[in-house]
């Protein structure tokens, strides 16, 4: 139960982030909001806020959300919404292409500044991060001949104070290959040690191929948490976060291309089971959580997949272009095309997460177990 609350509270937040920035964009440019809604489907509950134009609503299925303006898509029963003369000009089909594209991107824009609000939260909190501490020293490399041994801790590697393995690492890695000083922790003293990496094929974290300069050492595995001062964590909070979005769609760009398999499009199982895991840890770790999650659900809306945000923009694009909007049956067969598309992705995804989450193991020997009393009778 605690895994689904916290995937809801997860889901939830960002969901109303990303309809916010709709509904906010809209406003902005003059366009009448019908519905902001949490969810789809039946509707549980609504209201209406000091008498306005926007009902705000409560769906049963918690996994999306939506904001109808005036002049888009049609009403409850499938008809064509009138729209009288005089309430026109507050119709987002009245708007230019503009307008439009900026009202649409506005919600993946506002993921993209959630994540950076969150990583800059958690700086402040309590960032946790890999220490820069040696857990081993492999045979014949630069950091056994400088004498470096497990135990050891990085303070500094040329005048850059380290405070994470991730950053010895990046800071190693971006070596031309010449002499770097090295100031290490050891027993409580301080000791400045001479290394000069050598270059090695590696593999990164998307299995291709990299040359980059190694010095022969790996961490000790634990982590700690260590707070930021404000000025700090706005510069590595927004740093993070683009590393997050380029790290995020380099992923979505080589499952398209086939370069990572489509076995690890995580889902809604995954998201509930790891945001338990995560709130359980703390709100730094939470954050940094809800800040991935964030940026994926902005880069999933931004592809050109019709019935997602990408999808309209794409639309949009084209009628700048061209001049004039597609047709509305060309609209209609792509936009049945691209739900085809996003439910069979979502399937996928729910897929995964069976295979994932279930012991299968545990499963096949009972079924043998079964096979063997049914043979036996």
């Amino acid at each position: 139960m605690s895994a689904v609350f916290w995937a809801l509270v997860v889901l939830g937040v960002l969901i109303f982030v990303h309809e916010l920035g709709h509904f906010l964009a809209a406003r902005l440019f003059g366009v009448r909001v019908l519905v902001f809604s949490l969810g789809f489907g039946p509707r549980l509950g609504s209201w209406r806020l000091f008498g306005g134009d926007t009902e705000y609503q409560l769906s049963a299925i918690p996994f999306g959300g939506y904001v109808k303006m005036l002049g888009e898509g049609e009403g409850e029963g499938g008809e064509e919404v009138p729209i009288t003369e005089a309430d026109r000009p507050f119709s987002f089909a009245a708007k230019g292409v503009g307008p439009r594209l900026a009202i649409v991107a506005a919600g993946p824009i506002f993921n993209f500044v959630f994540a950076a609000v969150a990583l800059v939260l958690a700086h402040l909190i309590g960032y946790w991060v890999q220490v820069p501490e040696i857990g081993s020293v492999s045979p014949g490399t630069p950091a056994e001949a400088s004498g470096l041994r497990p135990g050891d801790r990085v303070l500094e590697i040329d005048g850059r104070a380290i405070d994470s393995w991730e950053l010895l690492k990046e800071t190693v890695m971006e070596s031309d290959g010449s002499s770097m000083s090295f100031v290490i922790e050891r027993e409580g003293k301080q000791i400045q040690v001479a290394i000069t990496p050598r270059f090695e094929e590696s593999k990164n974290i998307f299995g291709e191929s990299i040359r980059s300069a190694q010095v022969g050492i790996l961490p000790v595995g634990r982590a700690e948490a260590i707070k930021y001062g404000l000025v700090e964590s706005l510069h590595r909070g927004i740093g993070v976060t683009g590393k997050m979005i380029a790290l995020t769609g380099k992923s979505v760009w080589m499952l398209v291309t086939g370069g990572v398999s489509a076995d690890q499009i995580a889902g809604p199982l995954m998201i509930a089971d790891q945001a338990g895991q995560h709130a359980q840890e703390g709100a730094s770790r939470l954050l940094v959580f809800m800040a991935f999650i964030s940026v994926n659900l902005g880069l999933l809306n931004l592809l050109p997949i019709p019935v997602l945000d990408g999808g309209h923009l794409l639309f949009f694009t084209i009628e700048a272009v061209k001049g004039s909007p597609l047709s509305d049956r060309a609209q209609g067969v792509a936009n049945r095309i691209g739900l085809v598309f996003l439910l069979a992705l979502m399937l996928l995804a729910l897929k995964n997460d069976i295979v994932r989450m279930v012991p299968w193991e545990k499963v096949l020997t009972l079924r043998d177990h079964i096979l063997q009393v049914i043979s036996w009778e």
